[in-house]
């Protein structure tokens, strides 16, 4: 069935929503609930939180990019416009009830820009191949830590503004952990991001968080709380990994 907004009628599209996600079956990875693991010594029990995993999608590009600030595309150098927001992760792993920081696990950031687009794809709506804005990896430090620079989200028909992100790590007695979901925002923090240029420019989007096929499953567990600063917006997201 399709879903509906209120005020503009059936939003699937966007690659029918996005090739329905793989089939259903698909669509939900979501194993993992919000809890706390114990916290170790060396680990603040803020960052033991346990999150669920969504759907990659369609627009993953495992473009090898690493680097800390997203915002610019390596085939042209340009700076993609928008709010800035600096982007935090605190990831730990969660083993046998305890959390530690997870040293040199992979952490991939994608999102599109302030006019709905991904970079490097080919959709019904556009086709950016080639360009790399707002994608890229970092490594996290001894602390469990990586720290990326990019722009506020802007949106597009059928989803709510969110971000992808993916962690994986090293083979480990040669098995390799990879862990994928979203981040999402306050539904008002973004009406007021988005009354600025370039995002206004759009008009005004058609799905908030409560209307997002994806974010009902477990949204609120993956939702960003930012804090305005003199350059934009700052947030940290912790999670712990439980690994098999």
């Amino acid at each position: 069935m399709k879903e509906y907004d209120e005020q503009n009628g059936p939003l699937l599209s966007r690659r029918e929503a996005m090739v329905l996600l793989g089939t259903t079956s698909a669509i939900w990875l979501m194993t993992g609930t919000r809890s706390q693991a114990h916290a170790a010594p060396d680990t603040p029990g803020s960052l033991c939180l346990v999150r669920p995993e969504q759907t990659e999608g369609p627009y993953f590009v495992d473009e090898r990019l690493h680097r800390t600030d997203i915002r610019s595309d390596p085939s042209n150098g340009k700076i993609t416009p928008g709010t800035q927001l600096a982007l935090t992760f605190h990831i730990s792993r969660v083993h046998a009830g305890e959390c530690h920081p997870l040293p040199d696990a992979q952490v991939d950031v994608w999102h599109c820009d302030a006019m709905g687009v991904y970079s490097d794809v080919r959709d019904p709506g556009f086709s950016t191949v080639g360009q790399k804005f707002l994608r890229g990896y970092q490594l996290t430090d001894a602390h469990g830590a990586a720290r990326f620079l990019t722009i506020y989200p802007g949106w597009y028909p059928i989803r709510t503004v969110h971000i992808h992100f993916k962690v994986r790590t090293a083979p480990m007695v040669s098995k390799r952990y990879e862990f994928t979901s979203q981040l999402y925002f306050p539904d008002e923090l973004t009406d007021r991001v988005h009354t600025a240029l370039p995002y206004s420019s759009k008009g005004r989007r058609r799905v908030r968080n409560h209307h997002d096929f994806i974010y009902r499953e477990g949204g609120i567990q993956l939702m960003l709380e930012p804090s305005e600063t003199n350059g934009g917006y700052a947030a940290t997201f912790p999670i712990g990994l439980e690994f098999p």
